[in-house]
């Protein structure tokens, strides 16, 4: 199956591992150990987060202004695809390379960090630049790595935003503005997203129970995804993106779903499929009371007939502004491994909710075409779905 768009490599980085293999063992074999408790974050008190495992690439001394975690797990995700991203750049030129990239903290925890110090002491760190905050510094910051010439830009809106990357980056290629595009997400820890969900009594003090009566909320994570998108034949296609916006509250999904319900079939329309069509879904599936009640519905009135899902928010926590590309990444590998994701939870049924068809660690089924959901804080929806181009 084609769509004359084509996913190529894979740079990934979370609490599952650095690796596109050590994250997919990991993830088929359910391994949440890597969300633990952490104090550093919250005011001292306990909260489950997932940092990112593995080694750091170190920023070059040229791009300090721009250094940050952030644009370390970045880095990171990208040095796992660059011979793939060097090859296209000799290709078409630096200057047909786009960068679309999607976060909701950028160099936050470096903000925080220097306020800190100013509170203390009066003078700002000797390396803190604002720019290492801003919204924007990751694609700037990734475009000036490679000196590319293309368009680079950042998408934020909230834990949507790297999956609108997609539709972005396959606009550029669309209009010919470019002839490739690196592609994905990247956020990272900070005490304004913790501190500010608990605010909302949106975080759980366990591990997260996506679909369960037990859910209590969300678990942050960070890390970072990446693709080269291109119109190059590849092994896996993008098929079909659908985005909505239902604006019915600040912080709240509209109770009925319609908005990711929209979303969904607009993006099975784009790709000119039918929903038994989809051989699994990634839910977003964060764990909150309303977000889960929210999905479910929509989930079972989009496939009535049932389909193969699961929520892998337990395996990396919420990564917020890189969950889109994230668990795009999953279902990437889920087509390249012929597995599927399970759905690690207490296995205990919300008899409020429908009864979705979840994923556990003895479903086998190698998929074709799979879809991923993201909704996000203003009513932002969003629905990606690729598949095996052949």
């Amino acid at each position: 199956m084609s769509s004359g768009y084509y996913l190529h490599g894979l740079g990934i980085i979370n609490a599952l591992g650095s690796g596109a293999e050590a994250v997919a063992q990991g993830l088929f074999s359910g391994n949440t150990s890597g969300l633990m408790q952490d104090t550093q974050w919250s005011n001292g008190k306990p909260a489950i987060v997932g940092r990112a495992r593995g080694e750091l690439v170190t920023i070059p001394a040229a791009l300090s202004h721009l250094a940050s975690h952030n644009n370390a797990l970045l880095l990171t995700a990208y040095q796992q695809i660059a011979t793939i991203v060097d090859a296209a750049i000799h290709q078409y030129g630096r200057h047909r390379i786009g960068v679309v990239l999607g976060t909701s903290t950028s160099g936050m925890a470096e903000g925080e960090a220097a306020l800190r110090q100013w509170q203390q002491s009066g003078t700002l760190p000797p390396g803190y630049r604002y720019l290492q905050q801003e919204l924007g510094a990751p694609a700037l910051f990734l475009s000036q790595y490679l000196e590319l010439h293309g368009p680079a830009y950042t998408v934020s809106t909230a834990c949507t935003s790297s999956a609108k990357a997609f539709q972005s980056a396959r606009n550029l290629l669309k209009h010919d503005i470019c002839d490739a595009v690196i592609v994905g997400g990247v956020d990272s820890m900070c005490s304004l997203t913790i501190q500010g969900f608990t605010s909302l009594e949106s975080t759980s003090s366990t591990l997260c129970q996506p679909m369960s009566q037990h859910r209590q909320g969300i678990n942050i994570g960070e890390g970072a995804a990446l693709f080269l998108l291109s119109r190059e034949p590849g092994d896996v296609a993008l098929l079909g993106i659908g985005e909505t916006s239902d604006a019915y509250h600040m912080s709240a999904p509209s109770p009925d779903g319609q908005g990711a319900e929209s979303a969904m079939r607009a993006a099975l329309a784009d790709a000119q499929l039918q929903p038994e069509d989809i051989d699994y879904l990634n839910l977003h599936a964060t764990a909150t009371l309303k977000n889960d009640e929210m999905e479910s519905h929509a989930v079972s009135r989009v496939f009535s007939q049932g389909v193969p899902c699961s929520g892998t928010k337990p395996l990396t926590g919420h990564t917020l502004g890189a969950a889109g590309a994230t668990e795009l990444a999953f279902c990437w590998l889920a087509l390249q491994h012929g597995m599927l994701p399970p759905h690690c939870w207490d296995h205990a049924w919300d008899d409020a909710l429908p009864r979705l068809q979840l994923v556990d660690q003895s479903t086998r089924l190698a998929p074709r075409i799979c879809m991923s959901n993201s909704f996000a804080f203003g009513g932002s929806n969003a629905s990606l779905i690729i598949g095996l181009s052949s």
